[in-house]
């Protein structure tokens, strides 16, 4: 089978350009993994309470984990949809020789560098490539570091971002249909790819490349939208982006919904946090652009305004009709406009429940 990276120096590379955390005592390092797990239990009963979603298959127990382990999950996760990929597009055609051998060292030290950059940086994540239902993970040693610049209180820093994390982890265990949806998007965006002229692995190849190159370069010009060339994989990308933008935006209008609840700082924390996700320096901000943190940002805005502009109209039961099935997602265009959506789901005349 054509190799497309070498996943061994991948993660060898990420283990050594990762970063290491914020100084903690073993004692304190082992009381902050502790409160995590105790806050993410304390989290789901908010989540669901609030939400009136109650995940419907058995729910993995949270991972804490370090930078060094996060990229190494993720690396992971990454071999499970990519191999078998390559494997089928290449028909399992044996190794390419020498190029593809020393192209699949520069790939996997390429990918190895995305990966060290995002661990440092990632305070959680639902990973649904590697497992189903999925594996919810939190970047212990970034919360700390976070909440320490941050001057937050400690337990009411990690409660906040518990809440946004077991929300993404709730929005895959309460609604069947999700990962599998979502992963067959990535897979369409991959299939999409060969109508273009240029083979799939050429392609993500050339993306790696691309990311690895503005991490060295800030004054590089390449950007991750110049890989998507095809109108068939716009056309997918405009899904998965309508997608991303509501999990994102629910995320954050459930950990707002219930912060000032049980979280007596929240709204000091929101505030700061805000700041620091703007804030940045130019080689900070050109990084975040190509590896598709700035896009993320826009959407928390974006997708939290959608929910709330869709509950304010029709209930918290009305707006959980977008999870009835993937045709009650919210299409690009009706992000902007949670009328046209609430028309669409639910008639000209939605009555508020829930």
């Amino acid at each position: 089978m054509a190799q497309f990276v070498d996943w061994d120096l991948a993660a060898a590379t990420a283990g050594a350009l990762s970063k290491s955390g914020p100084a903690v005592s073993y004692k304190d390092a082992m009381q902050v993994v502790s409160e995590l797990r105790a806050l993410t239990d304390e989290a789901a009963g908010h989540v669901s309470a609030y939400t009136g979603l109650i995940p419907q298959v058995e729910v993995p127990p949270v991972r804490v984990v370090d930078r060094k382990d996060w990229a190494a999950v993720n690396i992971t996760g990454l071999k499970q949809v990519i191999i078998p990929l390559v494997s089928r597009l290449s028909g399992d055609k044996p190794p390419g020789g020498l190029a593809d051998a020393i192209g699949s060292r520069v790939t996997g030290v390429q990918a190895g560098t995305i990966l060290a950059y995002l661990s440092g940086r990632v305070l959680g994540q639902y990973e649904v490539f590697s497992g189903n239902p999925g594996q919810l993970l939190l970047n212990a040693p970034n919360i700390v570091e976070i909440e320490r610049k941050l001057g937050a209180d400690p337990r009411d820093f990690r409660l906040w971002v518990c809440l946004h994390e077991v929300t993404h982890r709730v929005q895959f265990t309460a609604v069947p249909w999700m990962r599998g949806y979502f992963l067959g998007e990535v897979q369409a965006f991959a299939d999409a790819s060969q109508s273009g002229g240029e083979h799939i692995l050429e392609r993500l190849r050339r993306g790696v490349g691309t990311l690895s190159e503005a991490l060295r370069d800030p004054e590089s010009r390449a950007s991750v939208i110049d890989i998507v060339q095809t109108p068939a994989q716009k056309a997918v990308l405009d899904r998965l982006t309508a997608l991303m933008t509501l999990l994102e935006g629910h995320a954050e209008f459930v950990m707002d919904g219930v912060g000032p609840e049980v979280i007596p700082s929240v709204e000091s924390i929101r505030s700061k946090f805000n700041r620091r996700r703007e804030s940045g320096n130019p080689l900070e901000k050109a990084i975040r652009r190509l590896l598709g943190i700035e896009v993320k940002m826009r959407q928390y805005a974006e997708g939290r305004k959608f929910v709330h502009g869709v509950v304010e109209r029709v209930g918290m039961e009305g707006f959980n009709k977008v999870f009835d099935s993937p045709l009650t997602l919210p299409r690009l265009d009706e992000l902007g406009d949670p009328d046209a959506w609430v028309t669409r789901v639910h008639g000209s005349q939605p009555v508020i429940g829930g």
